[in-house]
Order: C-alpha cells, then sequence, then structure tokens
C-alpha cells in the first residue's frame, strides 16, 4: 500500500487533511499565551497602587486565553484521530472491488495512495480511482450496470 503524506493545502472535502499544520497554530496560541502572562505581570509590577487593577477582569482574559488554547488542541487531536481513521479506511479497501462514479473504470483495488486532498485507489489494470460520492465499493466483482443496493457505496 502506497501512503503520501501531503500537508501543503487543506480541502474543504477533506477535513482530515493538514493536521501538521495546526501545530504551527498551537505554537502561536501557546506564544501569545506565554505573551499574554508577560504582559499581565508587567502591568501588575507597573500598576497605579491607588487605582490598581480589576481582578476579576484579569480572570476573565486568562480564562479567554486558556479557552482558545484548549480548543487549538482539541482541533489538532480530532485531526490527527480522523487522519488514522482515513488511513485504516484505505488500508482496508486494498483487495476489494471498486467502480468510479462515472462507471468508466472499475477492478479489483492493487494500492491506496493518501493524499491531503483526498484518497486515491489504484486497481490491478493501473487504472486510478478518486474515492468521491458515487463511487462503489464491494467484496464480490462488480460488473457494469450493478445496482448501488447490491454494494456499498464509499459516500455513505
Amino acid at each position: 500500500m502506497a501512503v503520501e503524506s501531503v500537508t501543503s493545502s487543506t480541502a474543504a472535502s477533506n477535513p482530515w487533511a493538514g493536521a501538521a499544520a495546526s501545530t504551527s497554530d498551537a505554537s502561536k496560541a501557546s506564544l501569545n499565551y506565554n505573551s499574554f502572562l508577560k504582559l499581565l505581570i508587567a502591568q501588575m509590577k507597573n500598576q497605579d497602587p491607588t487605582s490598581p487593577m480589576d481582578a476579576s477582569q484579569q480572570i476573565s482574559q486568562l480564562a479567554s486565553f486558556s479557552q482558545v488554547e484548549q480548543t487549538i488542541q482539541t482541533n489538532t487531536h480530532l485531526k490527527s484521530m480522523l487522519q488514522a481513521e482515513a488511513l485504516t479506511r484505505a488500508g482496508d479497501l486494498v483487495g476489494k472491488y471498486i467502480m468510479s462514479a462515472d462507471d468508466k473504470v472499475m477492478g479489483k483495488v492493487k494500492e491506496v495512495q493518501v493524499y491531503s486532498d483526498g484518497v486515491m485507489a489504484v486497481t490491478e489494470g493501473g487504472d486510478k480511482v478518486l474515492l468521491q460520492a458515487g463511487v462503489v465499493v464491494s467484496d464480490q466483482a462488480i460488473q457494469a450496470g450493478t445496482s448501488s443496493t447490491e454494494t456499498q457505496t464509499s459516500g455513505s
């Protein structure tokens, strides 16, 4: 099974693409969070004793930054889980029969290539089928004109 990882672009049709890009988002959030803490400490050191800073406002700001950081980490973990699930599904296609959405390409899947914008199945005949709505996948050989009720559609 051939597997290639490309994380330079994220396609709208592929929610599990680009998890590596979110790592930089997390580091930027941490940097902003650390910068906020430094600013808060500097503010506290240099505040006017006759007019001190409101503690509830400080806590509110700190909580907001904490929520943003946690959301970014959660998104990173979800993307990683979706990538793992997509790789598992791609591996399960090897040895099954596939028919393209336009019914022009069909055959037994020899290998699967995973890209950032989708999954490509390669048949034993060397034909390539992009997995998308309307592609038919089956454990048994597919004949032209086979109804989708007899086979499993990848879009479901």
